[in-house]
């Protein structure tokens, strides 16, 4: 008999309206690999990856800060086939993704990847210059339901669509606000991203522009600073992905936040934002039973810095 989940974490978070605003997951360094076939709850120890190199990539992941992702072509059930593995650094200034290739029969040359360089601008040269861009829809169902119910419709219609450089991923965070997409390597998370909006959204976001109606923040910032980053933009109608600069984080009174933000070509604006927890605590994931009370962010004011 199959597991019985009690609820479904998405339903429940757009039912009560939750705010995507500032959820983004907090990564300026990746690593990507392929690997197709199934994936489990923790996909890196539950996968066809082999144990003696899947645990002692997640420490020497760790130890770097480096957050590894597990990805295939959409649909691609194989067990066997060298592997894509991607390099990516999502900063402030500077972002570049990196790709190579592991032979299927030495995976364990995934340990000789040096995860030290992925904290710099510049891109270190491990391996040959990588896609423009990478998009990642979570689909890892045994994770939590909601990945597999929304990510995998969407997951179809981009293949269908063809639109390039897709791939099914695991876990990138945020369940709850699934379908999440992330695309690589200016580190937009979107959520809740609908199947018949999806190649329309990719299509924008690779001609430079966020649908801040999906957009949950950047990954290089911190949550608080995402949160100002959407307000700003929807106060001054600014959709480009590098249209703001982040100046200045200082606090303000009763608790709020300042957040001096420079439109490209523009005045520079004050975004005031307060973080206070939710009244109510909730179930964030579908397997996680404990009751949480996440963050929200509120906009006190935008004014002239």
């Amino acid at each position: 008999m199959g597991e019985k989940l009690e609820i479904r974490c998405a339903t429940e978070s757009l039912a009560r309206d939750e705010p995507l605003i500032g959820t983004a997951s907090r990564v300026q360094r990746w690593l990507v690999v392929e690997q197709p076939g199934a994936w489990g709850r923790e996909a890196l120890a539950d996968s066809h990856l082999p144990a003696e190199v899947a645990a002692p990539l997640v420490a020497h992941a760790r130890s770097h800060r480096v957050r590894v992702i597990l990805a295939r072509r959409p649909g691609d059930m194989r067990r066997d086939g060298d592997r894509r593995v991607f390099l990516a650094h999502t900063g402030a200034e500077r972002r570049w993704i990196e790709q190579l290739v592991v032979p299927a029969a030495h995976p364990e040359r995934l340990l000789d990847i040096e995860l030290g360089p992925l904290a710099f601008p510049d891109p270190p040269g491990l391996g040959e210059p990588g896609p423009a861009g990478l998009a990642l829809v979570c689909t890892n169902g045994r994770h939590d339901p909601c990945c597999a119910d929304k990510g995998r419709p969407v997951i179809r219609v981009l293949a269908a669509a063809g639109v390039p450089d897709v791939w099914e991923s695991s876990h990138v965070g945020g369940d709850r606000f699934a379908a999440n997409v992330v695309s690589l390597p200016d580190g937009v998370y979107y959520g809740r991203v609908e199947p018949d909006e999806a190649p329309a959204l990719l299509a924008a976001h690779r001609a430079g522009t966020i649908d801040l109606r999906r957009y949950r923040g950047r990954s290089h910032l911190p949550p608080l600073v995402q949160a100002a980053d959407l307000y700003a933009r929807q106060h001054l109608g600014e959709v480009r992905i590098d249209g703001l600069t982040v100046l200045s984080t200082e606090p303000g009174p009763d608790g709020t936040t300042v957040v001096v933000l420079q439109p490209r070509g523009g005045e520079a604006v004050a975004v005031v934002v307060e973080r206070v927890r939710v009244d109510e605590a909730v179930q964030l994931t579908c397997r996680v039973p404990e009751l949480s009370r996440p963050w929200s962010y509120r906009l006190v004011e935008v004014r002239a810095a």
